[in-house]
Order: C-alpha cells, then sequence, then structure tokens
C-alpha cells in the first residue's frame, strides 16, 4: 500500500447528513414519544419528516461517487484496478456491521410480536432492500437499508467501468446520468408510469454519477471547473440551497431536487477540499470525530429511537422540557453507541480491510465510503 489521500471537509459533510437522517426519523416517530411532529403535518396528516434526511441521502451518494471514483481512478495510474480487492474492502467495511444490526432487529421485532412481510426478509439479506422500499413492504428498523443496497448495487459495475473506460470517460459518465434524469422525468409524466420514475428516483445512480463527474474533472485538474466550483458566487448559492435545506423550505421542482443537491454538494466537496471560498468551514476536530463514525449513526438510530420510545415516551412532561429530553437523549445515545461499535467492533474489520487498499483514503478508512 502506498500513498494516503486526504480530503478536508468531507467528514462534515458526512456529519451534516447523518445527524440530518436520525433527527428526521426521531420527528416521524413522534406519536411514539407523545409529542406533535417537529417539523409538524403532511397533507394526509402524517408527520413531516426533515428535508435533509431526505436529500442527506443524495448527499452521501454524491460524496460517494466523487470519493470512490477519484480514489479509483489514482490506483489505475498507479497500476491496474485491482477489482477483488475492491470489493473485499466494500465487504468489510459495510457487511459487518449490516449484517449484526439486521439480526438484531429481525430478533427485536419477534420479541415484541411486530409483523412484518417475511417476504421482505431474503431482500434485505441479499443487499436489496431497495425493492421491499420501493413497494413499501418494509421490515421493522431497516426500512433505511435501501440507500446502503443502492451504493452496493451502483458498486457492482462501477469499478469495471473506471478500469476499462479510457476513451470520453467523463462524457459517458454525464450521458448516463443525463439519461437517467430524463427518463426519470419522463416515466414521472406519462401516465401509468410512475413507478419506473420512482424506481429511478430511489436508486438514484445518476447521484452518484453527478459526484463522479466531479472527481474526474477534479482528477484531471481542470481548472475552468475549479474555477466556477469556488468561485464566492457559486459557493454563495450552494449554502443558500443549504440553508433552505436546513430550515425546510428548498424546493424548486420534487422530480429534481434531489439531483440540484447532488450538483450544489459536489460543488461544496470542491470548494472544501480546495480550501477555497469555502465560507463555511466542515473540518473541525467534531466534524471529524461524527464523520468517523457516520455509518453507525445511519445504522443504528431506529432501534434506539424505537427503546427510547418505549423508556421516556409516557412521562408526562411539558413539550419544552420533553422535545430537548427527546432529541437530546436519541442523538446522544446514537452517538454514544456508534462510537463504542466503530471502536471495539468496526476497527477490527477496518485494520483487515486496509490490507487491500492499493490507495489509502484517510476519509474511507474512517467512513462507510
Amino acid at each position: 500500500m502506498s500513498g494516503v489521500v486526504h480530503f478536508k471537509g468531507l467528514n462534515g459533510i458526512r456529519a451534516f447528513a447523518a445527524v440530518a437522517v436520525v433527527i428526521s426519523h426521531t420527528s416521524l416517530a413522534s406519536e411514539s414519544f407523545n409529542l406533535e411532529p417537529l417539523f409538524g403535518y403532511n397533507p394526509d396528516g402524517s408527520a413531516k419528516g426533515y428535508m435533509l434526511a431526505g436529500f442527506g441521502v443524495s448527499m452521501f451518494f454524491a460524496l460517494s461517487g466523487f470519493l470512490i471514483t477519484y480514489l479509483l481512478l489514482v490506483e489505475k495510474k498507479k497500476n491496474s484496478i485491482n477489482v477483488p480487492h475492491f470489493y473485499y474492502r466494500r465487504i468489510l467495511r459495510i457487511w459487518p456491521l449490516y449484517y449484526l444490526y439486521l439480526a438484531t432487529s429481525l430478533a427485536v421485532a419477534t420479541i415484541y410480536n411486530i409483523e412484518y412481510p417475511a417476504s421482505s426478509v431474503p431482500f434485505y439479506v441479499l443487499l436489496a432492500a431497495n425493492v421491499p422500499f420501493l413497494f413499501e413492504a418494509y421490515v421493522p428498523f431497516v426500512a433505511h437499508y435501501w440507500s446502503v443496497a443502492v451504493e452496493e448495487q451502483f458498486y457492482l459495475f462501477w469499478p469495471w467501468l473506471v478500469k476499462f473506460t479510457h476513451k470520453y470517460f467523463l462524457t459517458k459518465v454525464m450521458a448516463i446520468a443525463g439519461l437517467l434524469i430524463v427518463l426519470k422525468v419522463l416515466f414521472h409524466i406519462l401516465p401509468g408510469t410512475e413507478i419506473i420514475s420512482s424506481a429511478i428516483g430511489i436508486t438514484r445512480v445518476h447521484c452518484m454519477m453527478i459526484g463522479a463527474g466531479g472527481a474526474i474533472l477534479y482528477y484531471r485538474g481542470n481548472q475552468l471547473f475549479e474555477k466556477i466550483s469556488t468561485h464566492l458566487l457559486t459557493q454563495a448559492l450552494c449554502w443558500i440551497v443549504m440553508l433552505l435545506i436546513i430550515l425546510n423550505k428548498f424546493h424548486v421542482a420534487s422530480i429534481l431536487d434531489s439531483e440540484i443537491v447532488s450538483v450544489v454538494t459536489t460543488l461544496i466537496i470542491i470548494s472544501q477540499i480546495t480550501r477555497k471560498n469555502y465560507i463555511v468551514s466542515l473540518d473541525n476536530r467534531f466534524s471529524d470525530f461524527l464523520g468517523k463514525i457516520s455509518y453507525g449513526l445511519y445504522i443504528i438510530h431506529p432501534l434506539l429511537i424505537f427503546f427510547l420510545g418505549k423508556a421516556i415516551g409516557g412521562l408526562n412532561l411539558e413539550p419544552i422540557l420533553k422535545l430537548p429530553l427527546v432529541y437530546g437523549s436519541v442523538l446522544g445515545l446514537t452517538i454514544l453507541l456508534s462510537y463504542v461499535s466503530y471502536t471495539y467492533f468496526e476497527k477490527p474489520f477496518l485494520k483487515i480491510k486496509n490490507r487491500f487498499a492499493t490507495v489509502k483514503s484517510s476519509g474511507t478508512a474512517i467512513s462507510k465510503i
């Protein structure tokens, strides 16, 4: 193994997105805490989630596409990409906690007699959780596994594409992403084809390819791309979008919002790693800490929400006291357990994983991607 790639600020993006998911899922479970949803109700009366959580997955995808593609390009330059080693690294990073938490969730659902479609379980075992998610046939506590499944499916073919594509790589990547976006919009408009549009929207391969396109341009040292990405006006617009998302106010066109967020994330990535006009620095100790354990934060929080709902949901407290107790407890315990998981369960696998790394990234060594 030779060389270490370190990009500043990327753990901050992971932390930003992961914490948003935890907050949103806590709000969606507000009934179990005998609280009003933090973000109000949808027109159909269901609890409204935090917009940043849904967009947080698009941020994760763009970041994943950027970092993995960049590392593969560096490996390709040093030597031919070792695809089996790539898969070993993915397995050692993703599978241990994935399957441990899945087994735990199934056990808890059985103990508490929570009904679920047993026919969906094989999809979770086979890393295809996006299929039951599409048809709303969830297994308790692991509905969010759909995004992990999407990434794993994407990386079944992506290293091969990077390895064997030598000409017009950027053109091909952007053409595929553009085609998927067009198809998503088209099937959204055509009657009776909404399920296809939803499938493309859930899979979001194009969001990862947007990040990958940014990685290709950055790897090639494209000065125009870097100049536009790090321009103060560009970054100001990006952070205005992020502020609107944080305030639950961002909306351009529902069919394209995730794609816009993926572009914005890619532009923020370039500014953070070049340290040019970044406006908000995401490179600090706390963000780095949360970024390191972000995979655990994302994976384990639903079970903690469930148990905390049983433990403190019945407390007769005023909302002004109960809200900070609930959200503080969920976040605090999720962070604590994620740290324990990372330190004592995940790290041994990470040490083995790094033996298969031709190009080591301080970012990939401490995150799910």
